[in-house]
């Protein structure tokens, strides 16, 4: 199915949006295929890639021309607050121009782990609903000296020119 899709996009030059396993670094199994297939490397973002804290694996992603997806806030597994912290440590890095903060956590996935949650219960899990970034991200990282500019190009910048394939 990658290849089909490298193949679709060499053909089409839509850019490449890959859902990932962080914790199990399958990002790496991924961007082989794409370059095997030829495939420009800045044309692709991975996707939850804020599932894990490992800036390491995070930075070989960057190093190779890719776009993350920092998304699943609230989330699961790594706590919102850890999130924020590994974006902080990769805008540090100087890879703010590569990071795409978004939503993609309706907490289904908490719901599907434990039945006990209901419908009913998910604004209690996340109050903020799809303001979470707005109401909860953004207060943090400018807490922990993110710029109204740097925040901004997060926001906006950097989802254009991921699209527009700057």
């Amino acid at each position: 199915m990658l290849r089909g899709v490298a193949r679709a996009h060499l053909e089409t030059n839509v850019p490449i949006m890959l859902h990932s396993y962080s914790p199990g670094r399958v990002g790496e199994q991924q961007l082989a295929v794409l370059k095997e297939e030829g495939v420009d490397l800045r044309r692709v973002k991975m996707d939850h890639s804020n599932d894990t804290t490992d800036t390491e694996y995070l930075i070989w992603i960057l190093e190779q021309g890719c776009y993350l997806g920092l998304d699943r806030y609230p989330g699961r597994n790594v706590s919102p607050l850890a999130r924020t912290k590994t974006m902080k440590a990769l805008i540090d890095a100087g890879y703010a121009d590569r990071l795409l903060p978004s939503h993609d956590c309706s907490l289904v996935h908490v719901m599907a782990d434990n039945p006990a949650i209901t419908e009913e219960e998910r604004p209690r899990l996340n109050p903020h609903g799809y303001l979470y970034l707005k109401k909860v991200v953004f207060p943090w990282l400018r807490e922990i000296g993110v710029s109204e500019a740097i925040s901004g190009h997060l926001c906006v910048e950097g989802h254009g020119n991921f699209f527009e394939g700057v």
